[in-house]
């Protein structure tokens, strides 16, 4: 019988013994025995930090970036086959659809932020200069640099390739190397995937090695530097949390856990209403996509008392035109649950719903269940099954029991306050979804119940066409949440990267910051030179390049000319009268006119490498700039990132962020903002 290999310190290895079996979700059939017993996994950690650690910690996040997506497009050629496998699990076209391409798209997300927004370089300031003492030569800044540890990813079996690379894309972008650990039920597939990441040789030595089977001893072997992530049971994660060597070491431990996630219908939508239609299809998506096997799903279905025939009716309807079977067969909208294991727990906590306040509107049991090109009794198949209950503020059962299948409760409320105190005695929701046509019941239930929440979608006709569902984790937004739903986050852009990275705050002269972090900070030394800025290529320009202008006096004309080319006549520019009665007491230039101004002072006229204007950031004025005054500009070169090519073709360039300090004749600073400018590259990345 086929043995599941792991993939620990460069190779694949295999346990020794016969270990646990893997069986075929549609007909039991053991597929793979799986073991660690006998691999060195306390070594792996060591393996992980100083190999795949030493050269993940020297690429810059714009290599990272790099890497991410040279990968995802390698794993999106090569999908096909892990299409074939995740069908063992009894997961359909749609659901392994959202598991592989929507983690390879996970990967591209993160990718093109560390493009937008990462630095080249291996340390990332974090925040603006911190100013501590009055004459600005000791300041603080908070910058994030990479552990030298191994992140150890623990993962759920509904998802074995989006629940791998959620995690993988920021532990990466973030400069660790990563040990997967996927729940043997499906790890067959989330093995398929890394068999991909390490025949596209993209993927640094080290930077991955995957585990399939136990963990062994290796918790006992986690040090300081090292993170463990958490996805499943809420009983599993909290004995995981509280294992001596987290404890002792302070290890981070972020938990993901399954969660009693509410879907509540507005007291304003009335059958008639599109919302109404969303609503019904919104909880139906939600209860047999992956069978229902995901920590997002719907499993309470909130509704107003006035409505609750009209829904129940609408949902069972809908329900009984859910084909089930072997997902391959055209038709089937719902496959098996992962095994038979599974299965008989879906069908245990059922059993403890009904004996605890609710009744079985359809589905309950998988006894003669029909199915579609499967067998009922070996595969491990289970109705979409909705339960009722009459009196859920009584029998908290239903807040508290998760079957964790295609299974959902209808209960119902009098009023907008009982639907946010249902939503609530959930105890924490990976996330939530309100159905409304009105922004007043928005406002209010989000305000009361984001607090147990870490996601929440409001759907209504407007937003339906483009949203992504209830539960759909996208990339740029947090995935986790308080309570039950384990306190932990993953995904959230960048705020994800930081899981994975420890922040200093350092303390300094403004030269000393600017030389550790790589980006100038005003009050730090400058470097003048006979050649303009705006002269040099990209690989010339030294951190600290400084221009400073010559001067320019502000004239009445200025002001009315500018006033008739833009259109803004606003008073205290163009009314004497007006003005003198305004704040300033006079006539004053406009903002923009100093902006552009700047720009006529600091601008190189001719042909060069500066190949256009790419933004302006964090413009301030600070002071008025009133007729007669002079001006100058002092421009300095910031940072850099370089950017790569898509094509050969493509003129090589990077992005130069500039330090504008605009001051008045007395020296005092009137306006202060960075400008971006996309400046060529001498060399570009096709030779």
């Amino acid at each position: 019988m086929p043995h599941l290999t792991s993939y620990i310190m460069g190779k694949w290895v295999q346990g020794v013994g016969e270990g646990r079996k893997i069986h075929h979700a549609l007909t039991n059939e053991v597929l793979y025995t799986v073991t660690t017993d006998g691999l060195p996994l306390a070594d792996s950690l060591e393996y992980g930090r100083k190999i795949g650690g030493n050269t993940l910690s020297v690429m810059t996040f714009q290599q990272r970036g790099q890497m991410l997506k040279a990968l995802a497009k390698y794993l999106l050629e090569h999908k096909a086959q892990l299409y074939t496998i995740s069908a063992q699990t009894g997961a359909t076209q749609a659901d392994s659809w959202v598991d592989i391409e929507g983690g390879i798209a996970t990967l591209f997300s993160y990718s093109g932020l560390a493009s937008r927004e990462l630095p080249d370089d291996t340390i990332w300031p974090e925040d603006d200069m911190i100013p501590l003492s009055k004459q600005g030569q000791f300041i603080g800044q908070h910058i994030l640099t990479s552990k030298r540890g191994v992140a150890l990813h623990i993962n759920a079996f509904n998802f074995p390739c989006w629940g791998m690379l959620e995690k993988l894309a920021p532990t990466w972008l973030a400069g660790m190397p990563a040990i997967i650990k996927p729940a043997t039920a499906s790890a067959q597939v989330t093995q398929a995937m890394v068999k991909l990441m390490i025949e596209s040789g993209l993927v640094p030595e080290g930077a991955i090695q995957l585990v399939c089977g136990g963990v062994g001893d290796m918790f006992e072997h986690l040090d300081f530097e090292d993170v463990v992530t958490f996805t499943g049971s809420a009983a599993t994660g909290q004995k995981l949390r509280s294992h001596p060597q987290i404890i002792k070491k302070s290890v981070p431990f972020t938990m993901e856990a399954d969660s009693l996630n509410c879907a509540i219908l507005g007291n304003d939508v009335q059958p008639e209403q599109s919302e109404f239609s969303l609503f019904i299809k919104e909880v139906v998506r939600e209860m047999t996509a992956k069978a229902g096997q995901k920590c997002t799903a719907i499993r309470r279905i909130i509704v107003p008392k006035k409505q609750l025939e009209h829904v129940k009716h609408a949902l069972l309807k809908r329900l009984s035109t859910t084909t089930i079977g072997d997902p391959v067969i055209e038709g089937v909208r719902m496959g098996a649950l992962i095994n038979l294991e599974q299965r008989q727990d879906v069908q245990e906590k059922v059993n403890y719903l009904r004996e605890h306040g609710c009744e079985v509107l359809c589905g309950g049991q998988f006894e003669q269940l029909e199915v579609i090109g499967g067998d009922s009794q070996h595969g491990a198949f289970y109705p979409p099954t909705l339960l009722y209950c009459a009196e859920p503020f009584k029998h908290h059962a239903v807040h508290e029991t998760e079957a964790f299948g295609p299974v959902a409760t209808l209960i119902s409320y009098e009023n907008m306050e009982q639907a946010v105190q249902l939503a609530i005695l959930g105890g924490g929701s990976l996330a939530g979804t309100l159905v409304t046509a009105d922004a007043q019941v928005a406002q209010s239930v989000i305000r009361a119940s984001a607090r147990t929440h870490g996601r929440m979608l409001v759907l209504n006709a407007s937003s339906a066409t483009e949203s992504t569902g209830h539960g759909s984790p996208l990339p740029l937004l947090v995935h986790g949440g308080p309570g039950r739903a384990g306190g932990g986050e993953e995904l959230g852009g960048l705020r994800a990267v930081k899981h994975y990275m420890q922040r200093t705050a350092i303390q300094g002269s403004p030269s000393m910051l600017t030389a550790i972090t790589k980006q100038w900070i005003r009050g730090a030394d400058t470097i003048t030179d006979v050649v303009h800025p705006f002269r040099k290529y990209f690989e010339e320009l030294v951190i600290g390049d400084t221009l400073l202008t010559a001067r320019r006096t502000v004239t009445e004309a200025d002001i009315t000319n500018f006033a008739c080319l833009s259109g803004d006549h606003f008073y205290v520019h163009v009314d004497k009268i007006g003005a003198t009665q305004s704040l300033f007491g006079e006539r004053i230039a406009h903002g923009y006119f100093v902006v552009s101004a700047a720009a006529g002072l600091f601008v190189d006229a001719g042909v060069g490498p500066v190949i256009a204007n790419y933004g302006m950031e964090n413009l301030r004025f600070i002071e008025p700039v009133k007729i007669g005054d002079t001006i100058q500009v002092r421009l300095t070169c910031k940072k850099k990132i370089k950017k790569s090519q898509k094509f050969a073709e493509d003129t090589p360039n990077g992005v130069v962020a500039w330090d504008v300090q605009v001051f008045n004749q007395d020296n005092i600073v009137v306006a202060l903002y960075s400008i971006l400018t996309l400046v060529e590259r001498r060399e570009g990345d096709f030779k």
